[in-house]
């Protein structure tokens, strides 16, 4: 008796498409809200995908030189930690949890948010400041994350960004 061998079915998704770009909007400030945006526009990066980031509002607390290797995760309002909301107020309780999510996110190796910064600058990635939000912080170029290529308005990075998928976070 003889086998036959059949060769596996590959699916083909086409080309890879080397136009493709991704804007993604940094409005929170907080740790547990800084790092998806991060994560995504490294995970971009290495698919060889043009990528931005806008820092607007609460955001601009990840680029601001003062705030940005300081952020915290709070239990209060987060329904996520599956934990009694009366414990986020509870003194310490915001520090514990803070210490305990950057522990954890040091376990998988994932650097904090100056370094993962730096990281998705060195991989090609654009940082931007909201005109708007550096106004109503009084903040200058000068008060932010040297690698922030400007602070431009909104219609400038949907100009620079004209064609992207775009995330809101």
């Amino acid at each position: 008796m003889t086998t036959t061998q059949t060769a596996p079915i590959v699916p083909t998704f086409g080309t890879v498409d080397s136009d493709r770009k991704l804007a993604i909007i940094c409005s929170k400030g907080n740790l547990d809200m800084a790092y998806p945006g991060l994560v995504l526009a490294n995970a971009a990066l290495g698919e060889g995908i043009e990528t931005h980031l806008f820092f607007t509002f609460w955001g601009f607390d990840m680029i601001n030189k003062e705030t940005m290797g300081d952020l915290k995760f709070t239990l209060l309002g987060n329904t996520a930690t599956h934990m009694p909301q009366g414990l986020g107020g509870l003194p310490g309780m915001t520090a514990m949890a803070t210490h305990q999510m950057k522990k954890s996110i040091a376990e998988i190796g994932v650097p904090e948010v100056p370094e993962f910064l730096q990281q998705i600058v060195d991989s090609g990635g654009h940082l931007w400041a909201c005109r708007m939000s550096a106004d109503m912080q009084h903040l200058e170029q000068d008060d932010l994350y040297d690698e922030v290529e400007g602070i431009i308005s909104a219609s400038d990075f949907i100009e620079i960004t004209t064609g992207a998928q775009l995330l809101f976070i």
